[in-house]
């Protein structure tokens, strides 16, 4: 078929010009069809546009035609098109015949004329219409074999269907959603304001959302909306027993569509009663993770179609992501609150650990609070007797209860209770009986929702208070693998226990049971501090000066001199122990005077530090009171070597340095495991003279310091602590060796003051080891009183079943374990041979090693600094002639063949000198009286 014109169109420029053109229409078969089109110019601003007129034996039409359009459709007739010579062909509708254009004719045309596609559509179809072609031409693409449906075309899919939702509006939907899951991001309520979106979505006239307990099909709760029901955790379930829709769709988990007119075989009695219309459909709401969430019921008086079904999946889509971010947030904000809880928890708790009461009372209220129970009951296990027992329980009944916790848990009002309570009889039950009992027994968590149907509940309790028990939450406490305690909750508030409120107080146990084994440690350590305080106060009454004693002491005036007592020979031994005070007292006030100091104190201190001496052998009072003297020969000598503080730090440091010294030495203290050893790891001893002295100075009356100020008070003990450390000979031998080199480089210096620390502690080891500078028979006599306590502590090592070295053996008397090879090798120093015990040498070749590897040093680096010391060092080579003239008569002796028994050849050697000092005074007297 097709149209030719019969006359050239004339050309027609001006406005309102007319033209006509003849055309001639012909069929195959039929007559031809001749008819006139009517063409008028209209230009407007520029642009031409013309009224068409076709008359003739067709349908009479128009059509306006735009140069704009390089095409012009005539409505009703099909198309016509001007070829270059002016003609012009027609296909449609001539004279009612009807000239149908086949299909491929019409695919071609609109896809090479897609922008009049565009423009016919969106004028003349209407938007339901569109979006349902739309919907049907996704869901034939799905079905394709080359299709999937997961991966990037589901979700372009997805999004296509969000994109031609019906609703235009629904961005203020989703914003309004947004907002709603902001003020409430619980996971029911996502699930039902994204049901609530789905439902407006297909237009449905209502919907419910039932909710799958632990992903569950079988255990649906239908979820009440807005009621307030749901906030305390009230469901109403439908059972998988008696087989509902919503049901059949969560084990499926594939949506459905039912209709009331069309019975479906698997639902023989239809739609459900509570449905108000003819139509509904299911779907299920599937997690992220593959759980099951929900189910969405929806209804309607019209059918539901396979496009409603991918609308809402659409918006599942979106609903899944929203119901994971919200799952998120309630995760993340239930382990806030319940990290917040647990340190408000471990604050109350041990910020306040007065007693086990107190911290049972907390305890109860925190659990409470934690599982917003009713009552609580906390027992403890005594493991001896294999009991349960309690003072305090049931907390949160009001009244004459313990306390009542659901005014808002707060602690702070429950010492009335507490008091009230303890004035209550304790309970006490066998382990294995009742539900405490069984989880103190097993150490399982029982959570019972019905008590009354559990026969290990005791109703007895119930029966006389008029208590309804309903549910029962029970759990072990644990402490290092051990069950401690049990508690238990009963009747939950909003319903029964949870899984939610085992986890939670699962790690809140944790913390109890720190907290009860801490309390149970502080209940020990309160009742052994006061016990502490009765000894010490027994030990105090004893080892302090008597008032008798004080005031002996004042009554004996001090003198303004003492003849000889600051010669570097000075004998101790002519004096008694209280003239050694009296003694030791006036050295003080020589020194520093009583302007600073008060006199009644300072004869405190210093009595009550005599009677602290212990009654050994050498490190007793006498020893204390010898190194002090040595201490005031050295300052009295050298004056304005060391500053005031410094002075008053060496002299106290002196006479105290060896405070309840027990006779043993530090390594004996080490292997006998001595309480004093696990307090203090190194310098064991000389760390327990300080803190004597410190516990003297700190009784009421002794403190010779009190007029000090705090500044000078700090440092005077801290130049104490220095020296009484300094004793101890392990700390020698680094400390002579930084001061040996400082001074072979001439660098010393006694404005620096960690080389007026140095010395300091050199010339305490001077005059701790003053016996050794003292003439020849305080030299024997000391020797002599130092073995027997060396042998003393041998015994103490036989009797516990150790061999001592040969120096505390008394079987051993003539073999060396010197002085000062067990000082260095414990000092990790390799000793000269003559002080290595395995060397089998005699008491003479111990001294003599003794005295060149110790003593002399010490003594010639003090008198380096301190040339006044002169006579130490002259005197302590003395005394190393005389051992080396021992030491030789005794191996003379034993190459003769004879026994030599060390010490009875030093008692020989001590009745040989006494005589011949004897002779001289006698010699002296003589001259006197001549």
């Amino acid at each position: 078929m097709s149209v030719k014109d019969n006359s050239a169109l004339p050309q027609l420029t001006e406005e309102n010009e007319e033209g006509e053109l003849s055309c001639t229409l012909r069929k195959p078969g039929q007559d031809n069809i001749h008819f006139k089109v009517k063409v008028v110019v209209n230009p407007v601003a520029g642009h031409g546009s013309a009224d068409i007129t076709v008359s003739g034996n067709v349908v009479p039409t128009s059509q306006k035609f735009s140069p704009s359009s390089h095409r012009t459709a005539l409505q009703g007739a099909g198309s016509q098109q001007q070829n270059l010579n002016g003609s012009l062909t027609q296909d449609g509708l001539c004279d009612g015949h009807t000239a149908e254009p086949s299909a491929d004719q019409v695919r071609l045309f609109l896809r090479s004329h897609s922008e009049f596609l565009e423009r016919f559509v969106m004028e003349e179809v209407e938007l339901e219409i569109l979006e349902r072609w739309v919907i049907r031409s996704t869901q034939r693409a799905k079905k394709r074999p080359d299709a999937t449906s997961t991966g990037k075309n589901a979700r372009k899919t997805s999004l296509s269907r969000w994109k031609f939702c019906v609703h235009a509006d629904k961005r203020q939907m989703l914003q309004e959603l947004t907002k709603s899951l902001q003020q409430k991001p619980t996971e029911a309520h996502v699930l039902w304001e994204l049901a609530g979106c789905i439902c407006s979505a297909v237009g449905a006239e209502g919907y419910r959302l039932y909710l799958a307990e632990k992903g569950d099909p079988e255990m649906l709760g239908l979820y009440p909306g807005d009621d307030e029901r749901i906030e305390k955790g009230v469901t109403m379930m439908e059972k998988g027993s008696s087989l509902t829709v919503p049901v059949y769709v969560a084990r499926t988990r594939q949506p459905l569509r039912l209709s009331r007119v069309d019975l479906d075989a698997r639902f023989p009695d239809g739609l459900p009663n509570k449905i108000e219309a003819d139509h509904a459909l299911y779907e299920p709401v599937i997690q992220t993770d593959g759980q099951l969430a929900a189910v969405v019921e929806l209804w309607r008086h019209d059918p539901f179609h396979e496009e409603d079904e991918e609308i809402a999946s659409s918006y599942l889509v979106w609903g899944g992501i929203a119901l994971h971010y919200a799952q998120l947030y309630l995760s993340m904000n239930k382990q806030r609150k319940l990290n917040d809880f647990l340190l408000a928890v471990v604050k109350s708790i041990f910020q306040d650990m007065v007693s086990m009461d107190t911290l049972i009372m907390k305890i109860m209220n925190f659990a409470q609070r934690l599982v917003d129970a009713d009552r609580a009951s906390l027992f403890l296990v005594d493991s001896k007797n294999k009991e349960l027992y309690a003072r305090i329980f049931d907390v949160g009944i009001t009244g004459d209860g313990a306390g009542d916790t659901r005014t808002g848990g707060n602690t702070s009002g429950s010492e009335e209770a507490i008091a009230k309570v303890q004035n209550s009889t304790e309970i006490r039950f066998p382990l294995g009986k009742g539900i405490a009992g069984q989880v103190a027994n097993t150490g399982e968590v029982l959570n019972i929702v019905d008590a009354y149907c559990d026969p290990r509940f005791n109703r007895t309790i119930d029966q006389l208070t008029g208590y309804r028990t309903k549910s029962i939450l029970c759990m072990p406490i644990f402490i290092r693998g051990s069950i401690i305690g049990v508690v238990q909750m009963v009747n939950k508030h909003s319903g029964a226990f949870m899984k939610e409120d085992e986890e939670a107080f699962e790690m809140f146990a944790v913390y109890c049971g720190l907290a009860l084994h801490h309390a149970k440690l502080y209940d020990k350590i309160a009742r052994s501090e006061q016990k502490y305080c009765v000894a010490l106060e027994v030990l105090s009454y004893h080892n302090t000066c008597s008032d008798v004693e004080v005031a002996h002491a004042q009554e004996d005036k001090i003198p303004d001199a003492i003849p000889g007592i600051e010669d570097y020979y000075f004998s101790v031994f002519k004096l008694d122990d209280f003239q050694k005070a009296h003694h030791a007292i006036y050295m003080f006030k020589d020194l520093f005077g009583l302007s600073r100091f008060d006199s009644d104190s300072l004869i405190r201190f210093t009595l009550t530090v005599r009677k602290n001496y212990r009654r050994v052998p050498y490190h007793n009072w006498t020893h204390g009171f010898s190194v002090a003297n040595s201490m005031y020969s050295v300052i009295k000598h050298s004056q304005n070597t060391f500053k005031a503080n410094e002075c008053l730090a060496l002299y106290i440091a002196s006479l105290c340095h060896d405070l309840d010294h027990r006779g043993k030495n530090n390594k004996f203290m080490l292997d006998t495991e001595s309480p004093l050893a696990a307090i203090y790891s190194t310098s064991t001893m000389e760390h327990h003279h300080f803190n004597q002295t410190v516990t003297i100075l700190q009784q009421k009356g002794h403190n010779i310091f009190s007029k000090l100020t705090s500044g000078e008070y700090k440092q005077v003990l801290s130049y104490v602590k220095h020296c009484i450390l300094a004793t101890d000979l392990a700390l020698f031998f680094p400390n002579k060796a930084k001061l040996s080199q400082i001074v072979t480089e001439n660098s010393f210096s006694w404005r620096n003051s960690e080389h007026r620390l140095l010395i300091q502690a050199i010339a305490m080891t001077a005059c701790d080891l003053s016996a050794s500078a003292k003439p020849w028979d305080i030299q024997v006599k000391t020797v002599k009183v130092i073995f027997e306590e060396f042998y003393e502590q041998g015994d103490a090592e036989r009797a516990a079943g150790r061999t001592p070295i040969p120096m505390m053996d008394r079987m051993q008397p003539d073999q060396q374990a010197a002085s000062q090879g067990d000082a260095e090798k414990l000092a990790g120093h390799v000793p000269s041979p003559l002080m290595d015990r395995d060397r089998k040498c005699e008491l003479g070749a111990i001294q003599v090693g003794f005295l060149t590897g110790i003593c002399l040093p010490c003594y010639r680096l003090l008198y380096d600094l301190i040339p006044e010391t002169k006579p130490m060092l002259d005197q302590c080579q003395a005394n190393l002639e005389q051992w080396r003239q021992i030491d030789e008569e005794i191996k003379r002796q034993k190459e003769m063949g004879n026994e030599v028994d060390a010490l009875a050849f030093l008692d020989k050697m001590m009745e040989t000198s006494e005589k011949i000092v004897e002779e001289q005074e006698e010699t002296t007297d003589i001259e006197d009286r001549n």
